[in-house]
């Protein structure tokens, strides 16, 4: 028995006997724990129990972002104070929490740089102080990055609302001002300013919603970014001082960031549309791009259908999700989907069969 096979009759079993209904996950009568989502080869198992925590102790408004460090702990942020940072291990069981200084915090990202891993925070600052700093794993804070009007990049009356980080092979770090002005920031690793490009717009090279970016070192040529445009339903590929080489349009799809395993991309899509200037509520799912930036399966959303090379719209079609904001893959290739605006709850493991 191979541990796909093992891990599907196991969890089935797990499911029937130990699943606690958590009805606040269910937007209507639809399937819920222990349902099979996703299409071709990449399936998984509805686990809705898995990372429920006492609310009393440990809250969550949104259940922002997850990253995974070395040890496999699966570290994500939310935006309640009382415990910003909250660290699980793969069974979903609590292991600690820190963090009461990011009312707003947004976006998560790890970075290891040989001695250490350390963490990318992003408060996106609507309560008026946005931030982005940098964090050994367990809270202490090492940099924090400027406002781009302390450097002269904006205006008086440009808005920063930041919403990602990436982290470069040398160590530039590139901060994604998704609900603000729309620029990626440039920074070394030492913290200098080293440019910007983006902006708001319908061009190619602009955006609206730059909600999430990663490097992509996929490939046999040079590394580049992928940067979403949500309200565009597209990532967008930039050289890594960039320039514009490409738009992957996932139709239907407001999709959030880019998250890379091996070969294969996931994101979650915060919300979909039925029809394509209507976004709709409570629509969420996951879509997963193989390596040649096919939709290959969407885990609570339509089948993927190409006709003619084109990709056509994609929505919500299992009442599971509200709305996808991220996903972080584990080396058994389960999916952690962690949700924004889902009435206060914690994240849904999709076990991979």
């Amino acid at each position: 028995m191979n541990r796909r096979s093992f891990t599907k009759t196991g969890l089935t079993a797990s499911l029937g006997a130990t699943f606690m209904p958590r009805a606040f996950h269910i937007i209507s009568k639809s399937p819920s724990s222990g349902a099979i989502i996703g299409h071709g080869d990449f399936q998984f198992q509805v686990d809705q129990a898995w990372g429920n925590l006492d609310p009393s102790t440990t809250p969550v408004k949104n259940c922002h972002e997850m990253v995974q460090d070395r040890m496999g702990r699966l570290i994500m942020i939310t935006d309640e104070t009382k415990n910003n940072i909250i660290i699980y291990d793969k069974s979903g069981k609590y292991l600690g929490s820190w963090g009461s200084s990011f009312p707003d915090g947004h976006g998560l990202t790890i970075s290891d740089e040989g001695d250490d891993e350390y963490l990318w925070i992003c408060d996106n600052g609507f309560g008026g102080n946005p931030q982005v700093v940098k964090t050994t794993l367990d809270g202490r804070e090492v940099m924090r990055l400027p406002h781009p009007k302390e450097i002269g990049e904006y205006a008086e009356g440009d808005n920063f609302y930041p919403t990602e980080t990436a982290v470069a092979p040398n160590g530039d770090v590139y901060v994604a001002d998704g609900y603000g002005s729309q620029w990626i920031l440039r920074f070394s690793k030492e913290g200098h300013f080293l440019g910007k490009f983006g902006g708001r717009g319908d061009g190619d090279a602009q955006f609206s919603t730059a909600h999430g970016i990663t490097v992509d070192q996929r490939g046999p040529g040079e590394n580049t970014l992928l940067v979403t445009s949500r309200a565009h339903n597209a990532f967008k590929r930039f050289s890594m001082t960039g320039e514009y080489l490409e738009t992957l349009f996932l139709p239907g799809a407001f999709v959030c960031r880019p998250v890379i395993d091996d070969d294969t991309l996931y994101a979650g899509v915060c919300w979909s549309r039925l029809k394509y200037l209507n976004q709709t509520p409570n629509s969420g799912f996951v879509t997963i791009l193989d390596k040649n930036n096919k939709v290959v399966s969407n885990p609570g959303g339509t089948a993927p259908k190409y006709v003619d090379g084109e990709l056509q719209l994609m929505l919500q079609q299992e009442k599971i999700f509200h709305h996808c904001h991220d996903v972080c893959v584990d080396e058994d290739k389960n999916v952690y989907v962690c949700q924004w605006n889902a009435e206060q709850s914690y994240p849904i493991r999709l076990v991979r069969i």
